[in-house]
């Protein structure tokens, strides 16, 4: 599209389930069974096909799925210089359910490097046509640099780091650099993804960092301060907005808790076009913190779940978004699922047409309370 205008009334976030064929595909390219490039060919083409899918539909934004990454948020990681993984059977606990990812850590100072999602964007670029944007999404910032000091990767950290906010610092840069090689490959339209602000909301929260000692407002402090950090300097033509996720690992949530605590940070302050915000359960709490919304930004209400199958009643939703309205104008809200479909390969418990089904309803709902 000429003019990007993201988001739209309805959108989505980004991610879609596994077809068949691709999972089939990463079986068999693991195991040695086919070559990468026979692996790369049907990656290319079942993006082809999800991305027709997203056009038939009558969506304006058009992404990759995330079909070429394994979890949505390391392997950006792992295309910044000084980060290396491995595999080691662990996990982080998701409401019960053991969500198995690589252990990512530190084995220098994080700098840019080309990186390998600005090729991935190019690929997926060549589909926008008159109707249609690209969109790409890529861990915030303050996802980065949580990552980095979480207990077991502290003292790797500190080895190069000795403190966060020279850590920041380098994230701040890093990404930076990154969106300006997503700009001049031509991306107007970049996502973050955030659960470190859905990760400190809620009583829970605040006592665990209390326990360590650790004052909860200077971290929030210092997640606001890297997300806006990378931000400077952005391209005024370019849209960025940010995605506030509690977690959505195979149907499950990592985190509970309503947006009050935090709000007077990334609603206010985070210098992002908008926010995509889960609210598709009462895990999310009341819609009254979007008055702290700073008026520059718009709102993107996740109300429909990626969770479950079951369809939600359109006039339940409706209801939602008037009542959303009371806090801030209708016409800086917009509708969409409260995540993606498949946040990591394992996806959520939901067949490919019960997710192409969510899509319709979102759009249905959408057209008719803005026309």
């Amino acid at each position: 599209m000429s003019t990007v205008q993201t988001p739209y009334r309805y959108d989505f976030v980004g991610s879609f389930l596994r077809p068949q064929a691709l999972k089939d595909a990463k079986a068999n390219f693991l195991e040695g069974k086919i070559a990468e490039s026979a692996y790369n060919h049907v990656v290319n083409k079942e993006i082809e096909k999800v991305v027709a899918k997203q056009k038939e539909l009558g969506f304006h934004v058009i992404t990759d799925g995330e079909f070429r990454r394994s979890f949505w948020h390391l392997d950006f990681m792992w295309g910044l210089e000084g980060v290396a993984h491995e595999n080691n059977g662990g996990g982080v606990s998701f409401n019960g359910e053991l969500a198995l990812l690589d252990d990512t850590y530190l084995v220098g100072k994080i700098k840019a490097k080309p990186h390998p999602f600005v090729e991935y964007f190019k690929f997926l670029k060549q589909f926008e046509d008159e109707n249609t944007v690209a969109k790409y999404t890529i861990p915030a910032p303050a996802q980065t640099f949580q990552q980095m000091i979480i207990p077991q990767n502290y003292e790797t950290t500190r080895k190069f780091y000795e403190t966060n906010e020279e850590l920041i610092s380098d994230i701040g840069k890093a990404y930076q650099d990154i969106i300006k090689q997503f700009y001049e490959a031509g991306c107007r339209n970049l996502q973050f993804d955030d659960c470190t602000w859905g990760a400190i909301v809620g009583d829970a929260a605040k006592q665990r960092y209390a326990s360590l000692g650790i004052d909860i407002e200077e971290v929030k402090s210092q997640l606001l301060l890297v997300n806006n950090l990378a931000l400077e300097n952005k391209p005024a033509d370019m849209v960025i907005t940010s995605h506030i996720c509690r977690g959505n690992y195979h149907s499950t949530f990592f985190t509970s808790g309503p947006y009050d605590s935090v709000a007077d940070y990334v609603f206010a302050k985070e210098n992002v076009d908008a926010l995509f915000l889960e609210y598709d359960d009462a895990r999310s709490g009341g819609f009254a913190p979007l008055q702290k919304v700073s008026p520059d930004k718009k709102i993107v209400l996740g109300l429909i779940t990626t969770k479950s199958p079951k369809l939600e009643d359109k006039e339940t939703i409706k209801k939602r978004i008037h009542e959303a309205a009371k806090y801030i104008s209708l016409d800086r809200l917009y509708l969409s699922p409260q995540c993606g479909f498949a946040s990591c390969e394992i996806g959520n418990k939901l067949t490919e047409e019960e997710q192409w089904s969510k899509l319709k309803l979102v759009k249905e709902i959408a057209e008719e309370v803005w026309g």
